[in-house]
């Protein structure tokens, strides 16, 4: 039975942040605040640290990349990656260029997940048109993929020029950076990470995440049928690391209510009220929110549940200071991380 090395990162969308009068910070100061939590992330021992690609004012991160390059040049060890590229508003050999320079800069730490877009700011900003959302993500995927496999390409399709037998450079120096998909509940997605051989993140922002279970079931199966070998699977979900319980809930749950607020009147869901949050702050809830042992307690069930070797806590909400989260990220490195690798070492692991 192939095992995978158990990963946890943390992950971030750039969110703006206030200073301590309420303020919100410049874009400029809110990425150069994602630099020093990367730093930081590095220094207490998280695993990996996703920055994931948006085009908004409450979320200035187009160039993900470019701050991981930063991010590469301070520290030594943490993985780099994008969490999600959204590769359908994008060129497939630009991307492929971009996180091959940074596997060059980070000396082959770079990773990349690919999505088709929950966030579609992108596609009017680039002159995609949103019919095309499932069919330029089904190419772009396409070519990626061959891409990946080193030397010459040769590719045709509607979405770019056609490619023959092209060069692309950088060449990587041992071999292809790992590539994921990110999955929000189309098994359509997880039945084509599958087929092109790339390992699946499911990015579980509400509800209870035993409702994925069986998209994790879905890819090692489909894995099989394709002839590949087993790949790992991964869990992204949103919370924040405080001293105690009622500390994580006080800080998030303002910043919480405001961003959904907002985002319910541009995707049409119900806002939040505290008793909504509190569900999903609970065993059956996605959001990991409370004390280093809560959050780290709510972590190994959910990866157990969900066959997952990889947790990615999405940190941050925008407003929230960069005191906190640079608090929330020491804790969660410092104590979360060593906790949950001891509760999934030992024979008496959480039960899902």
């Amino acid at each position: 039975m192939t095992t995978f090395p158990l990963v946890l990162g943390l992950d971030t969308f750039g969110d703006t942040t206030d200073d301590a009068q309420g303020r919100p910070l410049s874009h400029a100061q809110s990425i150069r605040d994602v630099v020093e939590q990367g730093v930081l992330a590095d220094h207490v021992g998280v695993d990996h640290i996703g920055i994931g690609e948006h085009h908004t004012p409450d979320m200035p991160m187009p160039a993900a990349d470019v701050v991981l390059s930063a991010i590469a040049a301070r520290t030594s060890r943490i993985r780099l990656g994008s969490a999600v590229t959204v590769l359908s508003s994008d060129d497939p050999v630009r991307v492929f260029q971009r996180f091959s320079t940074l596997n060059a800069i980070s000396g082959g730490r770079a990773e990349v997940i690919l999505g088709r877009g929950s966030s579609v700011d992108s596609f009017p900003l680039f002159g995609y048109d949103l019919a095309d959302y499932e069919d330029l993500f089904e190419e772009k995927t396409a070519l990626f993929a061959e891409l990946l496999k080193g030397g010459p390409v040769t590719w045709q399709g509607k979405t770019r020029a056609a490619l023959y037998e092209q060069d692309v450079v950088p060449y990587a120096e041992n071999g292809a950076f790992p590539v994921w998909i990110g999955v929000g509940g189309s098994p359509q997605s997880v039945i084509r990470a599958a087929r092109h051989g790339m390992s699946l993140m499911l990015a579980i922002i509400g509800g209870d995440p035993a409702r994925f279970t069986p998209f994790s079931d879905l890819f090692q199966k489909a894995l099989q049928r394709f002839g590949r070998d087993p790949l790992p699977v991964g869990v992204h979900a949103p919370g924040h690391v405080a001293a105690t319980d009622e500390q994580a809930r006080a800080e998030f749950w303002p910043y919480y209510l405001k961003v959904l607020r907002h985002y319910s009147r541009i995707r049409g869901f119900a806002v939040p009220n505290e008793a909504s949050f509190r569900r999903e702050i609970g065993p059956h809830g996605a959001l990991y929110v409370g004390s280093p042992e809560t959050v780290a307690q709510k972590i190994a069930v959910n990866m157990t549940r969900l066959g997952a070797t990889r947790f990615d806590l999405k940190y941050g909400m925008g407003g929230l200071a960069h005191e906190k989260l640079m608090t929330s990220i020491e804790l969660y490195g410092s104590q979360v991380i060593p906790r949950v690798r001891d509760l999934m070492a030992s024979p008496e692991a959480p039960e899902a």
